[in-house]
């Protein structure tokens, strides 16, 4: 027999708004419709989200999928891990976040990533014949999406032909393919090759109109990472500015470009700026509300939207058949964004980890 939780008297967030009061049943690792509860919580006065989804993360390990599950984050979409064990190993782990991967992402054979020294050969890419066979790889990986990092021109970055090849491959295979782009330049590379997810905004410069439209036209969705973005541009003598990525996402959304919540968490050495695993998605979501996303259009970009994006139909909502990835709060988010911090309860598969 599976264990029933019921969840009673809590208003459950449904994507545009909140419920009445209702009951909530899980069984096992699913959300049922009914039950007869051996444990049941009173929800009274609190808010039920689905599972937060951080959509651009990095791992070193466990810990940083720990991390994520304490503050109520229950998947973590990595965007670059290797070796293919390591992969396998987070792929594996229980009680934590739920860790998908495009393991080694593909980029220029002159910019910083490649100057790694840890950095995997076969992600470095020159041409559209050596794109195509980077594809190749990662599906022999079993990656869940393709990364790439653009740059504005060779010799730092990949080609605009080589680039337009990886994506075309991954399409072809039915991948999903994100873009890494800091500058408006690099952004204006990924937006021509035409992948699925752009993720980051750029700092030198608010993105130009005729780049915006083309993103909309396309059906590009944006990840803009600000956490990232922010804490890359409070480094002193970067020359970076903050408020072209916020000025670049409020752009994006007025055209109705749809906004991921993602945050580039990492804990590696290193990175360009240290950004915390879960917490971080909190913080997210509050630069997006400051840049003009509703605290409803947040918690989209957190859950249903990232769901959706991702092909992740098993989550992001909460109704009978789903996985029970939840997150109790107090307060009401959609109208407080900060509520979320005001953790009561997560639940992985249904087993309650805090």
């Amino acid at each position: 027999m599976k264990a029933v939780t019921l969840i009673d008297g809590v208003r459950v967030f449904t994507g545009e708004g909140l419920t009445e009061p209702r009951r909530v049943y899980v069984e096992g690792a699913a959300i049922a419709a009914a039950g007869t509860p051996d444990v049941v919580v009173d929800g009274s006065g609190k808010t039920l989200l689905p599972g937060l989804i951080d959509t651009h993360m990095h791992t070193l390990g466990r810990k940083d999928l720990e991390n994520l599950a304490r503050w109520g984050v229950t998947t973590g979409l990595d965007m670059a891990a290797w070796p293919l064990p390591f992969v396998t190993e987070m792929r594996e782990q229980t009680g934590v976040a739920q860790f998908f991967s495009a393991t080694t992402p593909a980029v220029g054979a002159g910019g910083a990533h490649a100057k790694m020294p840890t950095f995997p050969a076969d992600g470095i890419v020159r041409t559209p014949q050596e794109g195509r066979a980077f594809v190749e790889r990662r599906i022999a990986d079993g990656a869940d999406y393709i990364k790439i990092v653009t740059e504005a021109a060779p010799p730092e970055g990949m080609d605009q032909e080589t680039v337009n090849a990886i994506v075309a491959a991954a399409h072809e295979h039915g991948l999903l393919v994100v873009a890494h782009s800091v500058t408006v330049g690099a952004l204006r590379v990924a937006v021509e090759a035409g992948p699925d997810i752009s993720t980051h905004a750029p700092l030198d410069a608010v993105l130009d109109d005729e780049s915006v439209q083309r993103m909309r036209a396309t059906g590009m969705i944006s990840s803009p990472t600000l956490s990232m973005m922010q804490g890359m541009a409070s480094v002193p003598g970067a020359g970076r500015t903050y408020e072209h990525a916020r000025d670049t996402v409020t752009k994006l959304h007025r055209a109705g470009i749809p906004i991921l919540v993602g945050t580039d968490a990492n804990s590696a050495a290193g990175a360009p700026f240290a950004v915390d695993h879960g917490e971080s998605v909190h913080g997210e979501m509050q630069l997006l509300v400051d840049a003009g996303l509703t605290p409803l259009e947040a918690l989209r970009g957190a859950t249903a939207l990232a769901a959706h994006t991702f092909g992740l139909d098993d989550r992001g909502v909460i109704e009978p058949g789903r996985r029970a990835d939840l997150l109790l709060v107090d307060g009401d988010p959609t109208t407080d964004i900060t509520a979320t911090r005001d953790i009561a309860g997560v639940w992985i598969a249904g087993e309650r980890i805090r």
